[in-house]
C-alpha cells in the first residue's frame, strides 16, 4: 500500500474528549468561531471535561479530532427558556452541571470544514441522544444560531423565518440540520449570544424528547417492555354444564400461565356449547338462557386469573337484564379487578335471530402490562373505533372473534392488521374452530389466530408477529415489545398518529345521553 493511499484513508472513532485533543478542538474553534469568540481556553476545556466527562464527546480521525459536541446536566427548571449561553453554561467553566438535574443540555457541535458532507454531525448528536436515554434524562435542550436570517432580517421577523425553515423554503445552516435531527423549537430566544450578528443576536431554543424517560424509576413494578401474550384458538365441543366448560379453560389459562403469559385471549362466544341444553327453544330464548351463566362464568374466570397470575380477556358471553340483551367481553386482571367492553355493531345474523343490541361505550384498560383495547368481532371492522383507542393511548388491541366461513373470517383478519398499521400498535386476534351439530346459528367456525405489528424496520417484515394453523385447536404465546411502538411514533418511517390532518378532520366520541 503506498504512503498516498494510506492518507487517503479514514479511521473514524467515537470517543470521549481528553485534555491531550486541546490543540486540535482549539483548530477547530478558531477556524468556525473567528467571529463569535474563538475557542475554548485550555483551562476551560479542563474545567468541562471535570464536571461531565462523559458529555464532552469527539470524533477522531487517524488519531486526529475533527468533529466534536459538547454538554452538561442541568436541573432545567433553575434557569427556564429565558437564558443566555453564558448564564446556563457558567461562563463556559460548566459549574452550572448538576447530577440531579433532569435535562442534557447541548453547548456546542462542531465538524473541521475539511469534513464537512460526512454527516459526522449526525454521529455526534445520535451520540448525545443514546446518552440521554442512557442517563435517563428528561430531553436534549440546546440553543441553536441562526446564521442565515442576517440575510432576511430585514423582511420578516424570526418566527417567519423559522417556519420557512421548516417548510424548506429557506436552508439555514444550523436550524436545518436541526430540525433535520428531530429536533423542535420551542420558543425563540433574544440575547443568547449577543456577539452572533449573523443571527442577529436571536436564537432558537431546540428540544429533543426522551420519549424512554421514566421520572420515578422503581425497583420492582414498572411498567413492562416485553409483554407475553397467550392466544387460545379454542375447539368447540360439547360440554354438559359450566363445570366441564370451565375445566377446558382452566387447562389453557395454565398452559399460557405456564409460560409467564402476561394475557391469556378467548374467542368470542366460546361458552356457546352449553346452548346445547336449550336446543329445543327459539334461537332468541335459548341465547337468554345462555346469559344466566355469565355471572359465575365471570367469577370462575376472576379466580383463574388470581391463581394463575394472568390477565385474562374472556372472549364474550352474552348478557341479559332482562331489557336488553348484549355481547360482553370481560377483563379479569389478575389483581382481582373486573372491567368489561360491549360489542357495539351488531351484525344482521345477530339482530334477527338472538335480538342482540350494541353498547354504547368505548374505553382504554389500564393493566400491569400495558394499556389495552377490546373489540369484539364485528367492531374491528370499523376504523373510528380503533383510531378512538389509539388516541387514548392503547398499546394493544385484543380481538375475540366468532367467525363461521372464510370469507368472514378474512374480513376480520384483514381489518385487524390495518388497525396494526394505522394505529401503530399490536393487534391479537383469535376465534374458535370445530362444529357444534346441536347449537343452531353457532354450527361451524373458521378460525386462524394471530398476532399483528405495525409494518416498519422494527417489527417483522411481513408485520405478523405469530400465526397459528388455521382449523386446529391449539394456542399462540409469544413477546411483544412496548418499547418498540414508543420508537415508531416518533421515529418511524411513516407515523400515522402523529402526521394525522388534524386541521382537516376528527373522530369524536359522541357521549350517549
Amino acid at each position: 500500500m503506498t504512503k498516498h493511499k494510506e492518507e487517503l484513508e479514514h479511521r473514524l472513532k467515537l470517543r470521549n474528549i481528553k485534555l491531550s485533543d486541546y490543540d486540535d478542538i482549539r483548530d477547530i474553534m478558531v477556524s468556525i468561531y473567528k467571529d463569535q469568540g474563538g475557542a475554548w481556553t485550555r483551562q476551560e476545556l479542563k474545567n468541562q471535561i471535570k464536571a461531565f466527562p462523559e458529555g464532552q464527546i469527539c470524533i477522531e480521525d487517524n488519531g486526529k479530532v475533527v468533529a466534536a459536541a459538547l454538554s452538561l446536566i442541568v436541573d432545567y427548571a433553575k434557569f427556564g427558556d429565558n437564558h443566555t449561553y453564558d448564564q446556563i453554561t457558567g461562563f463556559g467553566k460548566f459549574d452550572t452541571h448538576d447530577n440531579d438535574g433532569d435535562t442534557l443540555y447541548g453547548t456546542d457541535v462542531f465538524v473541521d470544514n475539511e469534513y464537512r458532507g460526512m454527516r459526522l454531525g449526525r454521529r455526534l448528536y445520535d451520540a448525545r441522544k443514546e446518552l440521554c436515554e442512557n442517563l435517563n434524562l428528561r430531553s436534549i435542550i440546546a440553543g441553536g444560531r441562526i446564521p442565515g436570517y442576517s440575510k432576511y432580517y430585514d423582511q420578516m421577523t424570526p418566527r417567519k423565518y423559522i417556519d420557512l425553515v421548516k417548510s424548506k423554503e429557506i436552508f439555514d445552516p444550523v436550524l436545518s440540520f436541526q430540525l433535520a435531527n428531530e429536533f423542535h423549537v420551542r420558543k425563540v430566544i433574544t440575547k443568547y449570544l449577543p456577539e452572533d450578528t449573523d443571527s442577529r443576536a436571536y436564537a432558537t431554543l431546540l428540544e429533543w424528547i426522551n420519549i424512554y424517560y421514566e421520572k420515578d424509576e422503581k425497583l420492582i413494578g414498572n411498567k413492562k417492555s416485553i409483554v407475553r401474550l397467550g392466544l387460545v384458538q379454542w375447539k368447540m365441543r360439547r360440554f354438559n354444564n359450566v363445570d366441564d366448560l370451565m375445566q377446558q379453560v382452566e387447562f389453557f389459562v395454565d398452559t399460557v400461565s405456564g409460560y409467564k403469559s402476561d394475557f391469556c385471549l378467548l374467542p368470542e362466544f366460546f361458552n356457546a356449547p352449553l346452548l346445547a341444553e336449550f336446543n329445543d327453544m327459539p334461537a332468541s330464548e335459548a341465547i337468554r338462557n345462555l346469559a344466566d351463566y355469565t355471572d359465575e362464568i365471570v367469577s370462575r374466570m376472576r379466580d383463574l386469573a388470581l391463581s394463575y397470575n394472568v390477565n385474562i380477556i374472556a372472549g364474550s358471553m352474552p348478557e341479559y337484564d332482562g331489557k336488553k340483551l348484549r355481547n360482553v367481553s370481560y377483563l379479569c386482571r389478575r389483581d382481582g379487578t373486573i372491567d368489561k367492553q360491549y360489542k357495539l355493531h351488531i351484525t344482521p345474523d345477530e339482530q334477527s335471530y338472538w335480538g342482540l343490541q350494541g353498547g354504547n361505550g368505548i374505553k382504554v384498560f389500564d393493566t400491569d402490562a400495558g394499556k389495552i383495547g377490546i373489540l369484539i368481532c364485528y367492531d374491528v371492522e370499523f376504523p373510528e373505533l380503533g383510531r378512538i383507542l389509539a388516541e387514548q393511548e392503547m398499546d394493544i388491541l385484543f380481538v375475540p372473534f366468532w367467525t363461521d366461513t372464510k370469507n368472514a373470517y378474512l374480513r376480520v383478519n384483514t381489518c385487524a392488521k390495518a388497525r396494526a398499521v394505522e394505529n401503530e400498535c399490536y393487534v391479537a386476534i383469535t376465534g374458535s374452530v370445530g362444529n357444534l351439530p346441536r347449537v343452531e346459528n353457532m354450527d361451524i367456525q373458521y378460525s386462524q389466530a394471530a398476532i399483528y405489528s405495525p409494518s416498519d424496520f422494527s417489527f417483522p417484515h411481513d408485520a405478523t408477529v405469530a400465526q397459528a394453523s388455521e382449523n386446529a385447536e391449539t394456542t399462540i404465546v409469544a413477546d411483544v415489545d412496548l418499547d418498540l411502538l414508543t420508537k415508531q411514533r416518533k421515529a418511524g418511517s411513516v407515523r400515522n398518529l402523529e402526521q394525522r390532518r388534524l386541521d382537516l378532520y376528527s373522530v369524536q366520541l359522541k357521549r350517549k345521553k
